[in-house]
């Protein structure tokens, strides 16, 4: 596999940010967080969150539309959306939105980080990929439907591509163990078999002092 380290990462401020500010982000961001103090691993944490974050994606109303659209200006392509809902001050935790317009589908790309990822609106298919220093090759697809979560554990599972298959726009909720939009993470382009290094970014959050900053090429993995 390439290198992972996450080069490029905004600078911790020390403060947590909740871009969306609401009692039930904050209670949700609470329970997540005493999930993963009290869970002995990484897969006993998401277990534990699981049931709360299955309650988030149930409720009608809680996500407001302006994180729920598309970004013509987006670092995946395609007018996909990267929306910050929260993320803590030191880089450890973020949870997002995801709107993949119809027909549109994400870059095979990787994560970096543990959590939960689950589809709030709309409809997905979803290939998920293996890959190390030998290649890369589709392991499975699979449809994801409204209230549907799976979990990421690196290197397991860590790289896939969603697309939307349904008429309207898919929204997937993104709760994963680092600053996802800011660090320097990586796509594959299945024709060439050759991996980038790129930076996602958010739609209306920075990356602090790395915002401007050119992302370093993926030489170690071509």
């Amino acid at each position: 596999m390439c290198d992972q380290h996450d080069h490029g990462r905004r600078t911790p401020t020390g403060e947590d940010e909740f871009l969306l500010d609401t009692p039930e982000s904050r209670g949700f961001i609470a329970r997540v967080r005493e999930c993963i103090a009290a869970g002995a691993t990484p897969r006993e944490a998401c277990a534990a969150i699981e049931p709360h974050f299955a309650r988030l994606l149930a409720t009608e109303g809680w996500l407001p539309d302006e994180f729920a659209v598309a970004n013509p200006h987006s670092g995946m392509g395609g007018g996909i959306g990267q929306w910050l809902l929260f993320r803590a001050g030191d880089g450890s935790l973020s949870l997002f939105s995801l709107v993949v317009p119809p027909g549109e589908q994400t870059p095979v790309h990787d994560h970096l980080a543990w959590g939960l990822i689950g589809l709030y609106r709309g409809e997905q298919e979803e290939d998920v990929f293996d890959a190390d220093e030998h290649g890369i090759e589709l392991d499975r697809t699979q449809r994801v439907l409204p209230g549907g979560l799976y979990s990421l554990f690196p290197p397991r599972d860590d790289v896939h591509r969603v697309r939307t298959v349904s008429a309207e726009s898919s929204i997937s909720i993104h709760l994963l163990t680092n600053d996802t939009g800011c660090v320097v993470r990586h796509t594959w382009d299945l024709t060439t078999k050759r991996i980038k290094a790129f930076r996602s970014g958010y739609a209306n959050a920075d990356c602090g002092e790395h915002e401007d900053t050119p992302v370093e090429p993926a030489e170690a993995c071509a």
